[in-house]
């Protein structure tokens, strides 16, 4: 790898192992030793990758709690020359964690940004999930405060996507009642834990199952959740119950109201409601003949 040679510095987004060692790139190790200042999480966890791979660059910390004056200070060492390498304690910077703070602020003082790929624990879960790849959703950490998880967990329960969801083992019970209780006992969830470490483990159960484990067993390990989204069939049978509880009449005056032309509006209320459009025709016509 060869570092940017201009007068300003740039922003290298290092994705470090969530687990197993080995699984670090040959590109991310080579930008940790040739930049010139490694800005970690946690510089006691990351003083251990840098002293099993032999690297020595000089490191400073970027948490949670300094993220809004670190980023200025970091973004003025690049704007004099200063090539950093931003990592987390585990995975992909800026996913779940303040690497988001530092990218924005890198880009607003037109600061050169690339990321290094690597591990990720949301897509590793993702791939060993055994539910559906094609479209999802990463809530990471549902949040602590009572009213926006709440709202959070509402919104879930209506998700169609395959849902990814970070927790820690402490909270790891109460998190998987909630969620059963808003999608429901026989959703299909994996939930993965102690992932790319000698213990991994990948669980695809259903939500009554995984409760019934837990009565049992402690839960250890940082665990991603990867559950399965609300079918579209059930959606649509969903709407045609709240469709059937209306009168024709009253269904056809929903769309009326909209502007929408009274032929066109058969056929979509046909749709609705999982019949003929001919169907829909003969009920209106016998009621405007009495």
């Amino acid at each position: 790898m060869e570092l940017e040679n201009k007068r300003e510095g740039m922003l290298y987004l290092c994705a470090t192992p969530i687990g197993n060692l080995d699984d670090i790139t040959f590109r991310v190790l080579n930008t940790l030793r040739e930049v010139d200042l490694i800005a970690a999480e946690d510089t006691r966890h990351t003083i251990k990758l840098l002293n099993h791979f032999n690297i020595h660059t000089p490191m400073t910390s970027y948490h949670e709690y300094n993220k809004v004056d670190k980023s200025y200070q970091l973004v003025d060492k690049m704007r004099h020359g200063v090539n950093i390498a931003l990592v987390t304690d585990a995975g992909t910077p800026g996913i779940s964690d303040p690497g988001e703070v530092l990218v924005r602020q890198c880009y607003e003082a037109g600061i050169k940004v690339t990321s290094l790929p690597g591990a990720a624990a949301c897509v590793t879960a993702l791939t060993l999930s055994g539910l559906s790849t094609r479209r999802f959703c990463f809530e990471a950490f549902l949040p602590s405060e009572k009213k926006e998880r709440q709202w959070i967990l509402e919104e879930l329960q209506k998700e169609t996507r395959t849902i990814i969801i970070y927790e820690a083992p402490h909270h790891l019970i109460r998190t998987l009642k909630e969620l059963a209780q808003v999608l429901g006992m026989d959703r299909r969830i994996t939930l993965c834990r102690e992932l790319t470490k000698k213990y991994e483990e990948a669980y695809f159960c259903t939500f009554k199952e995984i409760l019934e484990r837990y009565k049992a067993e402690e839960p250890r390990g940082e665990c991603v959740l990867v559950i399965e989204g609300k079918k579209i069939a059930d959606i649509q049978k969903e709407q045609r119950q709240s469709w059937d509880e209306l009168t024709v009449e009253e269904h056809m005056e929903i769309y009326l109201r909209q502007g929408i032309e009274r032929k066109e509006a058969m056929k979509m209320i046909a749709k609705d409601r999982g019949v003929g459009k001919r169907e829909i025709y003969q009920i209106l016509v016998n009621k405007e003949d009495i």
